[in-house]
């Protein structure tokens, strides 16, 4: 099992110093995401900060982007990092792609299928010299011309994994991804009793195994050096799970749990704007639920407890500025049971 860190940033000439930082924690892998920056762009600056750390994006938004447009990033960050990268794709919800994005929305799991397929025939067109020709109902792209084609890449393409909540794109991500990223709204019931059978209906279907298939869980974890900064990281947490409990989409996993009544309550105070009282409809009980909380080893031991046999890696996320001493630590003790014979 890998462990992956998150790779925060302010401003781009921190990154190289942060990818680093990051690397001396003892981190396998760093992970950005898409929220008030791009998601793609550092990693190209992490590639050439470290020969040894895996770089994803978990998970960048697809339908903001075109295929082809995406491509060349992938390609490119792929090649500077000498293979150690993958992606991760989501599709977002209607209402940011259309009203944040101004892009058309459609069919999501129909449109993620074509999206994959089209950097599929991108990929062999450039890397085995086929001609591209794909058409599909959202994307076709039958022109590139040798000028606007890269060099074949020694790397071959980078691993493409799907992000997402609902059985069909998890189905989805099972038949034709590389991997699957569960998102860190989510319940130890939720991903045994939901995400893992749909995994498994999509690996069925396209008559895959599950080791030629990874899964990487992103869990956000509450800790710190003392109970001050503890209490802090507790209720940014609590305000993390409340925002999260506003998007229908996560209502799936809140009725898992019993507490699908309360995404009406929390979505209407974002209709009003009362966005500062939202996390008082979180429970403490709700919280230590979906997060993982505690002292650093006691977090690292759950974490364990929680993904061993079920996920190939974890992505540890943090709402909050995680301490360095703390990550360290958690990510000393994973490794120390990861490590321990079988």
């Amino acid at each position: 099992m890998k462990i992956d860190g998150a790779l925060l940033w302010e401003n781009l000439k921190t990154v190289a110093d942060r990818t680093r930082e990051l690397q001396r924690i003892g981190y396998d892998g760093i992970y950005t995401f898409e929220g008030s920056h791009d998601g793609l762009l550092p990693l190209a600056t992490a590639a050439l900060a470290s020969d040894q750390l895996e770089l994803s994006a978990q998970v960048a938004i697809a339908f903001s982007r075109n295929p082809l447009q995406l491509a060349y990033q992938l390609n490119d960050i792929h090649l500077a990092a000498e293979g150690r990268f993958f992606v991760g794709l989501g599709t977002q919800v209607k209402a940011n792609i259309e009203r944040r994005f101004s892009m058309p929305w459609g069919k999501p799991v129909t449109r993620m299928r074509n999206f994959v397929g089209a950097l599929h025939a991108i990929f062999r067109s450039w890397n085995e010299g086929t001609p591209l020709h794909f058409e599909s109902e959202y994307y076709t792209h039958t022109k590139m011309q040798p000028f606007f084609a890269p060099s074949p890449n020694q790397f071959g393409r980078p691993k493409i994994v799907l992000g997402g909540v609902g059985r069909p794109m998890t189905r989805l991500a099972g038949e034709i991804g590389d991997g699957f990223v569960v998102l860190p709204f989510h319940t130890p019931r939720f991903l045994e009793t939901f995400t893992m059978p749909a995994l498994r209906e999509g690996l069925e279907l396209a008559g895959r195994a599950r080791e030629d298939f990874s899964i990487g869980a992103m869990c956000m974890i509450v800790t710190a050096q003392n109970e001050r900064a503890y209490r802090a990281a507790f209720e940014r947490t609590r305000f993390q799970v409340a925002f999260y409990g506003t998007t229908p989409n996560y209502k799936k996993c809140l009725d898992a749990e019993g507490w699908g009544e309360l995404h009406p309550e929390l979505h209407q105070l974002v209709r009003e704007n009362r966005w500062m009282e939202i996390p008082t409809l979180i429970s403490d009980e709700m919280v230590e639920r979906i997060a993982v909380c505690g002292a650093p080893e006691a977090v690292a031991d759950q974490l364990w407890a929680r993904f061993k046999g079920v996920a190939d890696r974890i992505s540890i996320m943090t709402p909050y500025a995680l301490d360095d001493e703390s990550a360290a630590q958690v990510v000393s003790r994973l490794k120390e049971l990861r490590d321990q014979p079988t």
